[in-house]
């Protein structure tokens, strides 16, 4: 195998390896012991802007017109909203579980709650599928999500002071922002700027997948930071990594097996199994208990062993 071949089939796992080697030599190194705070200040910015270029090119070779609905999804949306249903009302009606049971219980809601991960075009496109449907899909389960949570999480894990409206306000403001401003700059370059949007279309073929192997080590060097912080123990910590990845497996397993009846198995297993996990964290840290955060973390590492295996499946074969 020649080194080209070996970056392919191996980009992910890299870039997860480098995440990790990258925070670990970061906060072992005493010159960078004042810096930590403005490093993590830094993240923040630099993390919205790779998603924002990422989606930019994805969507300059996406029309909007393309962007329809279609019945998987909406087979989908049921699944995750009826699974975040039943968790939170399995939560509110038995008050008296263990704190430990809870987190577990959090975990996996969180899981199966999480939206599509905005960089999930840029995968599901290396894979062959569709971008398009894909873009839909992320669309509609960010919407969902924003209006069904609230709900549900005041029963499960009311929060003193957040109405559902603010609750509303908060992941509307969070996700989607991210999502129209790109599209909106796509079909404004497409019509204002034809020539220069031909560029990215035709010369930015692998970039989103590159600067996705960015956004990637950087997510997970804060995964391992989330982890190296926390206080809670071994046993809950494992559990959590376990349901993580039950959820994980069973999200893409479940999205393939729909959307293959649509002639869109690949789409339908990234929509569903690939989550936006820097999300995932966030919600975890406003609205639940804050160690659930480290669901988040465990699904990235686990969906994105999963895509490793897709994506060298894809290139080997003939």
């Amino acid at each position: 195998m020649n080194t080209r071949q070996f970056l392919r089939d191996w980009s992910l796992p890299i870039a997860m390896i480098g995440g990790v080697a990258m925070y670990l030599l970061y906060v072992n190194i005493p010159l960078f012991d004042g810096t930590h705070r403005l490093a993590a200040e830094f993240i923040g910015v630099v993390q919205p802007l790779l998603i924002f270029l990422m989606l930019f090119v994805t969507f300059c070779k996406v029309r909007y017109n393309e962007l329809k609905p279609c019945r998987w999804h909406f087979i989908l949306l049921a699944f995750q909203l009826f699974a975040l249903a039943g968790i939170a009302l399995f939560i509110a009606g038995f008050r008296s579980i263990s704190p430990a049971v809870k987190v577990l219980l959090e975990a996996a809601m969180l899981c199966l709650l999480c939206p599509t991960a905005t960089a999930a075009a840029v995968i599901t496109a290396k894979l062959g599928g569709s971008a398009a449907s894909l873009i839909t899909y992320t669309m509609l389960i960010n919407v969902s999500v924003a209006v069904v949570a609230p709900l549900f999480i005041t029963l499960s894990h009311p929060v003193a002071g957040v109405s559902f409206l603010s609750s509303f306000l908060l992941i509307m403001g969070k996700v989607f922002p991210l999502l129209l401003f790109p599209l909106l700059c796509a079909e404004l370059l497409r019509k204002f700027a034809p020539r220069l949007h031909n560029m990215f279309v035709t010369s930015g073929r692998n970039l989103p997948f590159y600067l996705w192997l960015v956004a990637l080590s950087l997510a997970i060097a804060m995964t391992a930071r989330a982890i190296a912080h926390t206080d809670i123990s071994w046993v809950v910590m494992m559990g959590i990594a376990v349901v993580s990845l039950v959820c994980c497996l069973a999200q893409f397993a479940i999205g393939r097996a729909v959307a293959a009846r649509y002639g869109e198995r690949i789409t339908g297993g990234q929509a569903l199994g690939q989550k936006n996990t820097v999300f995932a964290i966030w919600f975890a840290y406003t609205f639940l208990t804050p160690v659930t955060a480290i669901a988040g973390g465990f699904y990235s590492l686990w969906h994105n062993i999963v895509n490793t295996r897709q994506l060298y499946k894809h290139n080997h074969k003939k």
